[in-house]
């Protein structure tokens, strides 16, 4: 039977697991994932849909946008947040532990069914080749976040083929440890993109354009001037949550962006 007392904290790690992989168009009681992870946790789809627009809220990324209807967050809504925010690696291991655990119990294949987790292979310390386990849950989480923000598309350009985007860091690893899993240290870009960002080819202005260096323009580059040159000056497709800090864009700019050239 659907449980009517209050949210207990795995009940809650959960529901803020949901909303931080899950995109925001889909959060509501009809989705079918909806519908199965609220029944594991003895919750109806209608009061689980609910708690993730509490959730959203409580998220400027959304609240923002102007979109009605989103209040009644309840102090452990707004603590978990807090808590959240504050310790992203500690929240992305806690939340996918009360993930694993209603999925083993309730749906074996569920469980087993974690291809974001087979696919995290970066770095986690920056310096140590071994991935722990911990390592690729915080990976995972992640990449989920990152590329459902943006509805799984490269933010630049807007394709939409998974296998070839990538959730790229703002800030690296190694610079930053307390925002290595921060969603909002992070942009949905293709696999090209991701690497013209990383080594500094290109940037994120404060207005959310692209800013692109001329330092490898060439006149027998063509594919520079379509792939990367033609995209100077455009503006980002925004997230729906985790909009990205501008503090990290302007970290990004000072410490990596190579400069116009």
């Amino acid at each position: 039977m659907p449980n009517r007392t209050g949210w207990s904290r795995e009940q809650l790690l959960v529901a803020f697991h949901l909303y931080c992989r899950m995109p925001f168009g889909k959060m509501h009681n009809r989705n079918p994932e909806i519908v199965r992870y609220a029944e594991l946790i003895g919750r109806t789809p209608s009061a689980l849909a609910m708690k993730l627009t509490n959730i959203a809220s409580l998220d400027p990324a959304i609240t923002g946008t102007g979109r009605k209807g989103l209040e009644g967050a309840s102090a452990a809504d707004r603590a978990m947040w807090v808590e959240m925010q504050a310790d992203w690696d500690r929240f992305a291991i806690q939340s996918q532990q009360a993930f694993s655990q209603i999925t083993a119990i309730g749906d074996p294949e569920l469980a087993a069914d974690d291809e974001d987790i087979a696919d995290a292979a970066a770095d986690y310390e920056g310096t140590n080749k071994t991935i722990t386990s911990t390592a690729r849950i915080g990976q995972a989480f992640f990449r989920r976040a990152v590329l459902s923000a943006y509805q799984f598309r490269c933010c630049i350009t807007g394709m939409a083929i998974p296998q070839l985007l990538v959730a790229s860091h703002i800030v690296p690893w190694q610079a930053d440890a307390a925002n290595r899993l921060n969603p909002r240290n992070g942009l949905c870009l293709s696999m090209l993109h991701d690497k013209a960002f990383d080594i500094g080819i290109i940037c994120i202005a404060d207005d959310f354009t692209v800013r692109v260096s001329r330092k490898h323009e060439k006149a027998d580059d063509p594919f520079f001037r379509s792939a990367l040159l033609a995209y100077d000056g455009k503006q980002i497709n925004l997230p729906e949550k985790f909009r990205p800090n501008p503090d990290f864009l302007t970290y990004h700019r000072d410490h990596i962006f190579e400069g116009q050239g």
